[in-house]
């Protein structure tokens, strides 16, 4: 039966992974011109990462990952009156900002296993994690800056503004780690420089490619930070409860790196028993040195306790409002119905996803 509202309509209609893989086509032979480039043996190592190549230098077709910041590229294009190849140079320089953040994460994180593979560091080791990251940053902005239009300076302000918050998130996430509380607005700030910031950018840079004026690039830019939120607070949930086979990474990732994301933060505020005994463990975490030692039954003892203070149903709420303001934003500009019917979708599918 038809919703009330035809736009509903139109976005259940949206064939996203259509419009995935029509970011992911677009992007992929310009993003893999730009990391040829590189001086060996980063080109190789930057190949292995995206999936291109495996650990041995031969041609794999790895999980390139979801592919929603191209996809938001090329529609913010759109959105602003333009073709979506105009997004294009976009949507590459956001993935290799994207791609650089990776990078240096697993490294600081310690993380073994992205998108089902060892990740750079375990396999090529940190300098090269380090070195193929800066040199992944360098280029986007090459990217951008080699179009020579005002629109292109216009654009990569706005993309190394992001980075810039992009990395205040990233420190802040490693700060919070040793602190035995913080608040849910820290946690929120963190999470919107360290996730809301470059996804804001994925969605106004097109148009900003296009010609958009900076109130149509603002007012885009909403939509993206609250959809980073969104998707943030989605990855919170699924770094503790994820399927691993559907996320690539270990079981109750997130507690294993005594990360302080919004499902711990919000349980630990809540008050009551379960928060309490909670605290208490955490606390106690904090001064062991290494959390390899626990029992699966450990960590699940903590998943448990944050359930049970409400922590999982806060941060799936949180994840719905979120994603509320974002299409709400898209109210303020004037763009083809089709665009915002396939934003609306992309906001959809960020708070359904199961990796």
């Amino acid at each position: 039966m038809p919703s009330a509202n035809p736009a509903d309509d139109t976005a259940r209609a949206v064939d996203i992974a259509a419009l995935l893989e029509r970011g992911r086509a677009m992007t992929t032979p310009p993003l893999r011109a730009a990391v040829d480039r590189l001086a060996g043996p980063m080109d190789t190592v930057a190949a292995y990462h995206f999936g291109w190549i495996d650990a041995q230098g031969r041609p794999a077709d790895g999980d390139g990952g979801k592919a929603v910041r191209p996809a938001l590229a090329l529609l913010s294009a759109e959105a602003a009156g333009a073709g979506p190849e105009t997004g294009v140079p976009g949507a590459v320089a956001v993935e290799l900002v994207h791609n650089f953040s990776l990078l240096h994460d697993d490294l600081m994180d310690g993380d073994e296993q992205r998108r089902h593979r060892d990740t750079v560091w375990k396999v090529h080791g940190p300098a090269q994690a380090i070195l193929v990251g800066d040199a992944l940053f360098a280029l986007a902005n090459e990217v951008l800056l080699e179009l020579g239009t005002v629109e292109a300076g216009r654009a990569t302000r706005r993309l190394t503004a992001a980075t810039r918050k992009l990395i205040d998130g990233q420190a802040q996430d490693i700060s919070y780690e040793h602190r035995e509380r913080v608040t849910v607005e820290e946690c929120l700030e963190m999470e919107g420089n360290k996730t809301g910031a470059l996804l804001a950018c994925a969605v106004s840079i097109g148009a900003v490619l296009g010609g958009a004026d900076d109130r149509t690039a603002d007012t885009l830019e909403a939509y993206g930070y609250h959809l980073g939120l969104a998707f943030q607070a989605i990855d919170d949930l699924l770094g503790i409860w994820g399927d691993p086979e559907a996320t690539g990474k270990q079981t109750w990732s997130d507690l294993r790196q005594r990360k302080k994301s919004l499902p711990v933060v919000a349980a630990l505020a809540a008050g009551g028993p379960a928060s309490t005994r909670l605290g208490e463990l955490l606390a106690a975490d904090a001064k062991s040195q290494d959390l390899d030692t626990f029992s699966e039954e450990e960590f699940a003892t903590r998943a448990a306790l944050i359930e049970e203070a409400g922590g999982r149903e806060w941060t799936s709420q949180e994840a719905r409002r979120q994603h509320a303001v974002a299409v709400a934003a898209l109210d303020g500009v004037d763009m083809p119905e089709l665009v915002r019917a396939q934003l609306t979708a992309l906001a959809d599918f960020v708070v359904v996803r199961k990796r």
